[in-house]
């Protein structure tokens, strides 16, 4: 991971597992799901995110959380819609305050936004919690809610994303 800028992420996310790279095919793939509607595509994801949490203890599936804006334009949650399809129960807990889309950031500019989730209030104190989104790019995002989350009490956080970019 390449970080320059002086925020410490260490000791806050435990570690993160990316399903598949992201080439061409995956890139239209999500593109489709997340800025076109098709929604059904979280379902070709079920059985690999089924397969992946299996054998993993977790207390919580919490979704990155979109900004009302975005959920409003999308009609719902890509990291939601992937918890749901593969048949487990989405949970709640972070809520984004910051709206600018992600997409359109540069690396250095996703780097050194300020915190962007507030945590929604729950009993998260010792829990394990798992983040699932769709890309992991330069990991900001994760760090970012997993930071508000370790703040908040929980012990250990980690996180499932379809792809690497």
């Amino acid at each position: 991971m390449r970080w320059n800028h002086e925020e410490d992420w260490s000791g806050l996310l435990d570690k993160n597992v990316s399903l598949f790279m992201y080439d061409d095919f995956l890139k239209e793939t999500i593109a489709r799901c997340k800025f076109r509607g098709d929604y059904i595509l979280a379902r070709a994801f079920s059985p690999f995110i089924r397969e992946r949490l299996k054998n993993m203890d977790f207390d919580y599936l919490v979704p990155i959380p979109l900004s009302p804006e975005r959920l409003y334009e999308r009609g719902f949650n890509q990291s939601a819609a992937l918890i749901h399809e593969a048949g487990f129960t989405v949970t709640e807990l972070l809520k984004r305050i910051h709206s600018e889309k992600q997409s359109k950031k540069s690396r250095q500019e996703r780097i050194h936004q300020k915190q962007v989730f507030e945590l929604i209030p729950a009993d998260i104190e010792n829990k394990v919690i798992l983040l699932i989104d769709d890309i992991y790019t330069t990991g900001s995002t994760l760090y970012y809610a997993a930071k508000i989350l370790k703040i908040g009490g929980a012990s250990s956080i980690c996180s499932i994303t379809l792809a690497r970019g």
